[in-house]
């Protein structure tokens, strides 16, 4: 991949999320179209721009509800944008809201559209359950069964096992190619660093604690407010637990690793329902539509690497960035690499101080260095906020955005790791 030197600048005009509310094991009040539509809503409204300027609407999702086929053309005609304007929809994973970000950014780059509408959504609450294979072949004989006797025949050959649940989103955070589940790598990784049980629910105090006082100094002003049917509304990422500390955390069992596992609910990222999106432009609408900008894209970067220790896929994809860019840490004002699991942070922090790691993996001579706490993930993250699948990319890179600006910093680093052994990553240039 190529950074901005070779192309067209490309501005993040404007940007805004819905809250991320946690899922409670039941379905969530807002399905990924709902959370979509409201979320850009105002988005568009504030912004001095027709419709019809947009050239595409792009939106990452990796399993939208199931009258929500290409969710993005779907959030596009829901929101009043013009027929005439293609939308699409795009899935990689934890990192779809960021592939649909890199995607409009290439295509304005290299000068195929001038305004694009990008971002990413999931509603984890909605994951579908479906019927086993055996349930939906007695269906078939069913349906094709004319007579009432042969009905009958066909009903008395249901058994328990027809009835057992095929959950989605349990197989989704499952990679197939290794049969682990995400929490699975998480216990490899915590394993291969020797990070400890106290350091993973460490870092997720932390997390709690820093978003919770992100939320009460009003550093979240992207979100919009979510109204329900029954008129309920939701203004905060609900998920947050102000009073979390090492002690509640430590009387959670592993999740994953039943008998030697540290990976806990309680420092993992949550289960959660959620929608960002940003506006992107080239110099040329930026002028014609006289639009104030947040920030640029530097430079993209997209990595793969070993499915079971697909947490590391962060430190993958930003060497390359750093490398290209001939940019030390300390270059960095800020970083926001997603949570998907303390360990999982730890692990990439640790990576890049180690340089039998660096060199193996990473092709470089020595160490990168460490990044500083304190410019990392600093209103908490997908520990304390939790992570819908889709929305997230999107999310890290909006935040990013209005960390530079508030802090008056130069650039920041956006960052996750991917289910299936890859990583992304974006360096953003503040522009206010």
């Amino acid at each position: 991949m190529m950074n901005n030197e070779n192309g067209r600048k490309v501005y993040i005009v404007d940007g805004s999320r819905t809250p991320q509310l946690k899922s409670r094991g039941k379905v969530g009040p807002f399905s990924a179209g709902d959370l979509a539509v409201a979320a850009a809503k105002p988005l568009l409204l504030r912004n001095n721009f027709p419709l019809e300027a947009l050239d595409e609407v792009i939106l990452g999702c990796m399993i939208p509800g199931e009258r929500e086929a290409n969710i993005g053309r779907v959030v596009a005609l829901r929101l009043g944008i013009p027929q005439s304007v293609p939308a699409w929809t795009v899935q990689r994973n934890c990192a779809s809201g960021m592939q649909s970000v890199d995607s409009a950014y290439k295509n304005i780059r290299n000068g195929d559209a001038d305004l694009v509408l990008a971002g990413g959504v999931e509603s984890m609450s909605h994951s579908p359950v479906l019927f086993n294979h055996t349930m939906v072949n007695w269906l078939g004989d069913f349906m094709r069964s004319r007579s009432i006797g042969q009905k009958l025949k066909t009903l008395l050959q249901l058994r328990g096992k027809h009835f057992t649940p095929v959950i989605a989103l349990l197989h989704g955070l499952t990679d197939d190619t290794v049969g682990l589940n995400m929490g699975e790598t998480a216990e490899i990784i915590a394993k291969k660093f020797n990070i400890s049980r106290l350091q993973m629910d460490d870092y997720a105090k932390t997390s709690h604690h820093r978003l919770a006082a992100a939320q009460s100094a009003g550093y979240l002003d992207e979100i919009e407010v979510l109204y329900d049917k029954e008129g309920n509304f939701y203004d905060h990422d609900d998920g947050v637990r102000p009073d979390s500390s090492i002690e509640s955390l430590a009387k959670l069992r592993p999740a994953f690793d039943k008998k030697y596992g540290k990976v806990t609910a309680g420092n993992s990222a949550q289960i959660t329902d959620g929608a960002a999106w940003l506006i992107l432009a080239s110099e040329e609408a930026v002028k014609k539509y006289n639009l104030t900008v947040m920030a640029s894209i530097t430079d993209t970067q997209w990595a793969g690497l070993d499915p079971a220790v697909m947490g590391m896929g962060p430190v993958h994809a930003m060497t390359p960035i750093m490398q290209r860019n001939k940019l030390a840490i300390n270059d960095i004002d800020y970083w926001e690499i997603n949570e998907a699991f303390a360990t999982q942070i730890l692990g990439c922090v640790q990576a890049w101080q180690q340089d039998e790691y660096c060199q193996q993996n990473l092709k470089l001579d020595k160490a990168m260095g460490e990044i500083p706490h304190e410019k990392l993930n600093i209103d908490g993250g997908g520990v304390s906020l939790g992570h819908p699948v889709g929305a997230s990319g999107a999310r890290i890179i909006l935040h990013l955005c209005k960390i530079l600006q508030r802090t008056n910093s130069k650039q920041g680093m956006a960052s996750l790791c991917i289910g299936g052994g890859q990583g992304g990553a974006m360096l953003i240039q503040n522009e206010t």
